[in-house]
């Protein structure tokens, strides 16, 4: 097996079980070493600290499988990742959850580069680091084996994979989407939510189809809507108008760029016997329909932002600012007094606190006076490993409105 050296004074965060090796932490790797082979991490001085998968295209080169010396890298080391990754779920979402949730989160499940997400009967699969790629059929019958033994009462019908991410790039991988096992889905599956419904495009909707991370605060809408007029920006297939008007909001409005989505959100709406008049579609560019509304003289009781990741890198930051303190300033200037905002950012190089900064300084550009009534983040099937600050990516705010 190949061995990675560390620069001297670089395993500092290896030894706190953060698994990712960076470029610039590394000395040299000897032996021959191919993308997604194991390889064992030393420090400078040839101390033993870890196993990785080696990603010589990625800047970050090692992702770390295990930190235990007397764990191999074999399949069985899959099966009891995938295994106690599946077993955790049903005891963070409880059974009336539904039928829709992530099962495998990457770095956060010990599975570097593995995402595994279940609609219904059909299982959604991505791997995103050469360490995946290497290892895909061993992870795909421990997928197989974990559902069946989580899942005894449903039978897995298929496995769909979604590894199209442009993140498969930075790894030196190609894109790669289709069937992997069994059955393929139809074109829309159907999927519980609590009391809600949705038909989802797992062959090709956003990520594997549905944004499952935004479960918990779908909720949070649904308690805060009761006889609310209800702004849903960036609305996608209607997530968060739908459990708006389960909720008993009076009406929604969805904005959105997609007219496929907004299509696919009203079909969300009558699945759920939500009537039309309850529920209007504005296509179009968030940033214009947001100030053509203020034109029209529309407001807003609740107003929902819920952009797409504004900031891919550190570099990208302050531009993305830009646009999370625009678009947060026109929800300012159309939500009524006594009006809530929800707003969040999936953006993960964006920090809680200049998030928090951002939305006040619109406010304050708006002229309004705004509270935090409460700190949203992603769901508990999204855990993040505590060594691993980079898996909570989901930050939002509710802000109540003078």
């Amino acid at each position: 097996m190949a061995i990675l050296t560390l620069k001297p004074r670089r395993e500092r965060s290896l030894l706190r079980h953060h698994p990712w090796i960076f470029s610039g932490a590394v000395a040299e790797v000897s032996g021959p070493a191919t993308p997604g082979e194991t390889v064992e991490v030393r420090t400078a001085e040839g101390r033993w600290v870890a196993r990785a998968a080696f990603s010589p295209a990625s800047q970050i080169t090692g992702r770390v499988w295990t930190f235990l010396e007397s764990e191999a890298v074999d399949p069985g080391l899959f099966d009891r990742r995938v295994q106690a990754a599946f077993l955790r779920r049903p005891s963070l979402l409880g059974a009336r959850e539904g039928n829709a949730f992530r099962l495998v989160y990457s770095e956060n499940d010990g599975l570097p580069g593995v995402v595994a997400d279940r609609y219904g009967s059909f299982l959604v699969f991505q791997l995103l680091s050469a360490g995946a790629e290497r290892w895909r059929e061993t992870l795909l019958d421990a997928l197989r084996k974990g559902w069946a033994s989580t899942f005894p009462e449903d039978a897995l019908e298929g496995i769909w994979e979604r590894s199209d991410a442009e993140v498969r790039q930075k790894e030196g991988l190609a894109p790669r989407a289709g069937a992997a096992w069994g059955a393929e889905p139809p074109a829309l599956v159907e999927v519980r939510e609590g009391e809600s419904r949705f038909l989802v495009d797992v062959r090709g909707g956003h990520k594997t189809g549905f944004y499952l991370d935004q479960r918990e605060n779908r909720r949070a809408v649904a308690r805060a809507a009761r006889g609310r007029d209800v702004l849903n920006a960036f609305a996608y297939t209607g997530g968060f108008g739908i459990s708006a008007l389960q909720g008993g909001a009076r009406r929604v409005t969805n904005l959105e760029s997609s007219v496929e989505a907004l299509a696919l959100a009203d079909r969300n709406r009558a699945l759920n016997g939500h009537p039309a008049e309850a529920w209007e579609a504005r296509p179009g560019d968030a940033f214009r329909v947001l100030r053509a509304l203020q034109e029209e003289g529309r407001s807003f009781d609740l107003v929902i932002l819920d952009p797409p990741k504004f900031a891919d890198s550190r570099g990208q930051v302050e531009g993305a600012s830009r646009g999370y303190k625009d678009i947060n300033l026109q929800a300012f200037r159309l939500l009524r007094p006594g009006g809530l905002l929800f707003t969040f950012s999936c953006s993960g190089h964006m920090s809680p606190e200049l998030f928090q900064k951002i939305v006040a300084d619109a406010a304050l550009d708006a002229g309004r006076e705004g509270r935090i009534l409460r700190r949203l983040e992603q769901g508990p099937d999204h855990p993040t490993a505590l060594a691993f600050p980079e898996g909570s990516y989901l930050k939002g705010l509710v802000v109540g409105v003078e």
